[in-house]
């Protein structure tokens, strides 16, 4: 087991979930790990943890979203975990960092926002969702993995984005 799948495991185990749906959520994943010592990495089948990160401009009352390359959809910055990510707050923070393209995001202090488990054309995705701030001008820079990357209005986020996104876009708001 790695140290990364111990630092998921304990995240996990002391994580507050808001509601019965993500505590539902949170056992789910705390069972899935417990199960499968590979279960933070993609060749786990079936499913595995990924981390991501909402990135926010509070003072805006913004959030950028990417256009992923390969789902053409909306969505906050994140993916798959890598051997080199110590923490799942680093995980995801390193994936909002590379998508964004913009330097010195720091996360929500008090860990994950919330639980989101989807199917992907790899696999189920059990996504441990963060939100990162931006700092004061920052200036986002499309990556490889994205079509597009636009900052969205929090109100604006229901007319491009799932469910799944507003679901994040909201629960950050409350926590901001």
């Amino acid at each position: 087991m790695s140290g990364l799948h111990e630092d998921a495991a304990r995240v996990l185990k002391e994580w507050h979930a808001p509601n019965a749906e993500q505590e539902r959520l949170r056992l789910a994943y705390d069972d899935h790990l417990a199960a499968h010592p590979d279960g933070m990495w993609r060749s786990c089948p079936g499913a595995h943890v990924t981390a991501s990160a909402l990135v926010v401009d509070p003072a805006t009352g913004r959030v950028l979203l990417t256009l992923h390359r390969k789902l053409r959809m909306w969505l906050q910055m994140g993916g798959h975990c890598e051997p080199e990510d110590a923490t799942l707050a680093g995980a995801a923070l390193r994936e909002a960092t590379e998508e964004s393209g913009i330097p010195g995001l720091s996360l929500l202090p008090d860990g994950p926002v919330r639980l989101d488990r989807h199917h992907t054309p790899c696999a189920w995705h059990l996504d441990v969702q963060y939100a990162a701030l931006a700092p004061g001008g920052a200036v986002a820079a499309i990556s490889d993995e994205s079509l597009d990357l636009r900052w969205f209005a929090y109100d604006e986020v229901a007319a491009v984005a799932d469910e799944s996104v507003v679901r994040l876009v909201d629960r950050t708001r409350a926590l901001l």
